[in-house]
């Protein structure tokens, strides 16, 4: 990984080598996370290169990789960015724009930072790889890993989407799910890891995941013409997603290719807003019980609050909370006015971005990203309980059609 420079803890400010450290700050424990730092200098004069390669690795320059045989042969990343005409005239938006990531491999954003992840476990020689999952994170790695051969052992909590289990057995992962919460499921894994040796994916604990994750940046400053965006919405669980934002621009920043950063807005749910109170005090709350049907996004006690929390403050940015109504609300009005049918945490940013425009706090004029981040079938019950409509049965005669149409409010001629 010769790219790679050093790695910084956020606590300590310690840099390690590479070779050195496997996971976190060896002085400051599971809490000090590390930034993957590169040869800012060397980069700055640098042209992406591969503009014929419509994935993440078009970046590979600034990327934890090297060898082209580490690079899985699944497509992930440079995804869509729609600038959705309706929903700009409906909210009043002349630069409203959608990072779509459901048409990612396994259908989530998850699969930025499982194909570095796996990448980096080739580079190293790590096998099996573990992690714990809401279900995203591990359906991603899974099928990822399933692409190169690689063992998974993958621990969810009992009561992560049935969608997201399936996935995970059909891509043969070992599936353990847990009697308990995400939080709980996540100490077993690292336990496992700690008894077995296993490699970690999970993104709070392993600082190479986040630099998948910070791909969706570059491509988002690509797509606009190389220039960054007013603001950013960012679906928030554990905290990960947000910081690796943060961390793509800050890169950007860092290689002299600008001199501005989005302000980052963090959207949690009520139920689940453990980052919001730490952004707003300073300090985690304990462990709290969650309760929202947002899965993905629901966590007691997220491990990378403080890349949050950096993330939402160093780039004025803010924290916000929305209803599980306004989420369901979110997820109908994305998919009628733009045709993306998302689950309730891909549709958990979007929220956020109605809610700012209801409070009137958002400049009509100002470019809106709004980070679209898991399909609709992953949870396709949370997806049910946002549907205002119902299917109407029928006879199969056309004089129960008439009827119904006379009934309903179609449209004939």
């Amino acid at each position: 990984m010769s790219h790679v420079t050093s790695l910084s803890c956020i606590l300590c400010g310690r840099e390690h080598a590479p070779s050195q450290v496997l996971y976190t700050c060896p002085s400051c424990g599971p809490d000090g996370v590390l930034d993957v730092l590169y040869d800012y200098s060397a980069l700055s004069g640098k042209v992406f290169p591969g503009k014929d390669v419509f994935s993440l690795w078009r970046y590979k320059d600034i990327l934890p990789v090297e060898a082209e045989r580490e690079v899985p042969p699944l497509r992930v990343g440079w995804t869509p960015l729609y600038a959705p005409q309706r929903l700009r005239a409906t909210l009043g938006l002349s630069a409203l724009f959608l990072k779509d990531d459901t048409v990612n491999p396994t259908a989530s954003f998850k699969d930025r930072a499982s194909a570095v992840g796996v990448a980096v476990a080739m580079a190293l020689g790590k096998e099996p790889i573990t992690c714990a999952s809401t279900g995203n994170a591990a359906s991603s790695l899974a099928g990822i890993c399933a692409s190169q051969g690689i063992e998974t052992i993958i621990f969810v909590p009992e009561t992560a989407p049935r969608a997201k289990v399936v996935q995970l057995l059909m891509f043969g992962a070992r599936v353990f799910t847990v009697k308990g919460t995400y939080d709980d499921a996540f100490d077993l894994s690292m336990e496992a890891t700690r008894l077995f040796g296993w490699y970690n994916r999970n993104t709070s604990y392993n600082p190479y995941l986040l630099e998948g994750k910070k791909t969706v940046s570059l491509e988002i400053w690509e797509q606009l013409g190389e220039k960054v965006p007013d603001r950013i919405y960012v679906p928030v669980g554990d905290g990960c997603i947000i910081g690796g934002v943060w961390k793509g621009f800050e890169d950007l920043r860092r290689m002299g290719r600008t001199d501005r950063m989005p302000a980052l807005v963090g959207v949690q749910a009520e139920g689940s807003s453990a980052v919001t109170r730490a952004w707003e005090t300073g300090v985690l709350p304990e462990k709290t019980d969650c309760s929202t049907f947002a899965d993905s996004i629901s966590v007691g006690i997220p491990r990378a609050w403080r890349q949050a929390v950096r993330a939402v403050k160093e780039t004025g940015g803010e924290m916000i909370t929305v209803s599980d109504k306004e989420i369901a609300q979110a997820m109908g009005i994305l998919a009628r006015e733009s045709g993306i049918f998302s689950e309730p945490a891909g549709a958990t940013a979007f929220a956020g971005i109605l809610k700012s425009h209801r409070a009137g706090t958002l400049d009509s004029a100002s470019s809106v990203v709004a980070l679209v981040t898991g399909a609709g079938l992953k949870d396709i019950d949370g997806a049910a309980r946002a549907c205002t409509s119902q299917a109407v049965s029928l006879e199969p005669h056309v004089e129960a059609l008439k009827e119904a149409v006379r009934e309903g409010s179609l449209r004939h001629s």
